[in-house]
């Protein structure tokens, strides 16, 4: 089950495949986190050099799942009520599609239109279920952003990409075998490696590399409440996008059950969650 790193690392390189670098923002907040040493106007001059971060945390944090109601006017609120790690959390989570876009192509606009929603539905379903899962919502918002980031980075490399793998919306995704043929590497292996890359935490990394599995729990420890809180979302959102969801027929019953929930509670637990969801805009 593990991934020697450095192999792999260099595998990607021989076949061209280059992983995003950490953008100067997310460096140097994580530097002066590691001083330990810091107060919040530090924080604040830090994450305000990025304008486009900026935005998405304000957009982020005046969502139910972080706000809980509260009234957010200022990046000194938003360090202060959600918290300064999980604001680390969602800084990474909000610098990854500036990392990985190519503004003149309509699939990666495809591609994190999808990523944020399904990030947006894990996070309502982690703050619903913290107490049964222990899964915070910037955990499971920053495993949503992330748990397709491979798809991207392989859309960069190989410009046939999504035509190869008849991606022509975002509800369709690739299949791991047809990657493996196709390309001799697959979207959830990249993704782990970036994730690590990234400086993510362990449980999300493993989240991100065995996503399409739900492996059992003795295998990855925490991360398969993660995975289940991914896969949840997404089914969520293939059934608000009125698509099939193939990978649900194998696993759906597994996510339920890993999450608390039986099968009869299924569509009553989805009404809530989408309404949830949809009032957050």
């Amino acid at each position: 089950m593990q991934i020697n790193e450095r192999e792999a690392l260099e595998r990607l390189k021989q076949q061209g495949i280059k992983l995003p670098a950490q953008p100067r923002v997310l460096v140097e907040l994580q530097q002066l986190l590691a001083s330990e040493d810091y107060d919040l106007r530090q924080l604040v001059r830090v994450i305000s050099q990025d304008p486009g971060v900026v935005a998405q945390l304000f957009r982020l944090a005046r969502s139910p799942a972080f706000s809980r109601g509260r009234k957010i006017e200022s990046l000194e609120q938003i360090l202060m009520v959600v918290g300064i790690k999980q604001v680390a959390s969602l800084v990474q989570a909000a610098a990854l599609s500036a990392s990985l876009s190519d503004q003149t192509r309509r699939a990666f606009e495809i591609f994190w239109a999808r990523a944020h929603e399904i990030a947006q539905l894990a996070s309502i379903i982690a703050a619903d279920r913290v107490s049964v899962c222990n899964v915070f919502p910037e955990q499971a918002y920053l495993a949503g952003i992330f748990h397709e980031c491979g798809v991207p980075v392989l859309m960069m490399r190989f410009p046939k990409y999504c035509e190869t793998l008849k991606l022509d919306n975002a509800t369709c995704w690739p299949n791991l075998a047809d990657e493996d043929a196709k390309f001799g590497v697959d979207h959830c292996s990249v993704g782990y490696l970036v994730a690590r890359h990234w400086g993510l935490p362990d449980f999300v990394c493993d989240a991100i590399r065995f996503h399409h599995e739900l492996p059992e729990e003795r295998t990855v420890g925490a991360s398969v409440t993660l995975v289940a809180i991914i896969q949840l979302a997404s089914h969520f959102y293939h059934r608000l996008h009125e698509v099939a969801d193939p990978l649900w027929e194998r696993i759906g019953l597994r996510v339920l059950a890993e999450l608390g929930f039986g099968p009869e509670e299924e569509k009553d637990y989805y009404e809530r969650m989408t309404i949830l969801f949809l009032e957050q805009g």
